[in-house]
């Protein structure tokens, strides 16, 4: 065979092979586009979006001061106490049972820091 004949034969090859590739790559978003619109909720009719809200529905609710004032110490002593439980719960090791890294991050350091010796026989 002739560097030509080679090269040609390359050629075809690549073609082919990314040609198949990018096929099969429109056939997969095509399939999926189309899953994709069976699978969208059925729109509401017309009369459904243009209904207005009642005037009573969009009013901001008036609370007591009092009343207010109780929900944001509420809200406030909540955030206190699950930011003290939320601590010892997140954690993924005890304090000080791993220090800076995993043991086998801790060994190799050991393994650096130490001056290397003979094992005595």
């Amino acid at each position: 065979m002739t560097l030509a004949e080679r090269l040609t034969t390359g050629l075809n090859v690549t073609v082919l092979g990314m040609g198949l590739v990018f096929l099969l790559l429109a056939l997969l978003w095509a399939l999926l586009t189309v899953m994709l619109r069976m699978d969208r909720p059925p729109s509401r009719g017309p009369e459904a979006i243009a209904a207005p809200s009642p005037p009573e529905a969009r009013r901001p609710v008036k609370l007591a001061p009092e009343l207010l004032s109780a929900i944001t110490v509420a809200v406030f002593t909540h955030q206190a106490v699950l930011r003290k439980q939320a601590a010892p719960a997140m954690r993924s090791y005890w304090p000080g049972s791993i220090l800076f890294a995993s043991r086998w991050v801790t060994s190799g350091r050991h393994q650096q820091t130490q001056s290397w010796s003979p094992r005595a026989r």
